[in-house]
């Protein structure tokens, strides 16, 4: 029996096709298939490398282009995602709200829906911006659904390190719109991304983890105490400030980047300890309190390329 066929009753609300669903209720549904929130984090970091790749203003008709490319690339990874992972989601608490589980959407819509995406953004990125940045913006979309979503996801806890790789790749589209060309730059914040995500989304893991325990998906706190993935938090968040110094000695940011760099750097690796000792008096009645950095991460890498688009006016 699979993961659906084992749901509670009535949890996909079959009863009702979902094409005799209210017209405003179906688009709806199909905008929540691209989640639109996890794609405003990746457009937050595409935007500010095109400022810092143009050392100014770049053209906004390219920004807008670039902008839509990667939300309909990224909206068609996450749909073919809700597709493939559409058995664990009536499971887990936190995802029995999509579309796919409340039938708002049918599995055939979905997956018509993310390959459309899919091949619509990278023609319009190829014929619009240029070939790199489509090759790009596909290659992270194949990443996250076939690498991430259909390999790592229910086979090993490192599954969100590697598979974060796609969410890396916004960075490397935002500087190759500008130059259609790749540099040490883009690299740099690419491996920020990459360290800064484990860090930034095992603290939600540690707070759902029965869900994912449920299903079956070994996300590290599903296998790993909260002692051990506090100190994986820590290891990682060293080496991400770390690598988010770089920029300035390389000569690609200024002052103010390195400023904002080492005080909200400096803030992370605070709230990261801070997990981890509350994560070592746990046992003894102590509240984790994981969400604190969660949320700090968002806010923290908003500041970061927030001063990544300032930075070239105050050169």
């Amino acid at each position: 029996m699979t993961a659906v066929e084992s749901r509670p009753a009535g949890v996909l609300g079959a009863s009702q096709s979902p094409s005799h669903r209210p017209f405003g209720a179906r688009v709806k549904a199909f905008v929540a298939l691209t989640k639109p929130r996890i794609i405003e984090l990746l457009l937050i970091t595409t935007v500010p490398v095109m400022f810092l790749a143009q050392q100014g203003v770049p053209d906004l008709n390219l920004v807008l282009l670039t902008c839509l490319g990667g939300y309909l690339s990224a909206g068609g990874a996450n749909a073919l995602n809700m597709y493939i992972d559409r058995d664990i989601d009536a499971l887990m608490d936190r995802t029995s709200q999509r579309p796919l589980v409340t039938g708002m959407v049918s599995p055939r819509e979905c997956l018509a829906f993310g390959i459309s995406l899919a091949i619509v953004s990278t023609l319009l990125f190829g014929l619009t911006v240029n070939w790199l940045s489509a090759w790009l913006a596909l290659g992270a979309l194949l990443f996250y659904v076939v690498v991430y979503t259909m390999i790592l996801k229910r086979r090993t806890s490192q599954n969100i390190v590697w598979g974060g790789i796609a969410g890396c790749m916004p960075v490397l589209i935002g500087w190759s719109a500008v130059t259609n060309s790749l540099s040490w730059a883009p690299v740099i914040l690419f491996l920020v991304m990459f360290f800064w995500t484990p860090p930034h989304y095992w603290p939600l893991s540690m707070k759902v983890k029965e869900d994912y325990a449920r299903v079956g998906v070994p996300m590290l706190p599903v296998v790993a105490s909260n002692k051990v993935v506090a100190k994986q938090i820590v290891i990682y968040s060293w080496v991400m400030v770390a690598v988010s110094l770089l920029l300035t000695p390389l000569g690609y940011t200024g002052w103010f980047y390195t400023s904002v760099a080492l005080v909200a750097g400096g803030w992370w690796l605070w709230e990261a300890h801070a997990l981890q000792n509350r994560a070592k008096s746990e046992v003894a009645g102590g509240k984790l309190k994981e969400m604190r950095l969660f949320h700090w991460s968002i806010t923290y890498v908003s500041l970061l390329f927030v001063a990544i688009a300032v930075d070239p006016f105050l050169r």
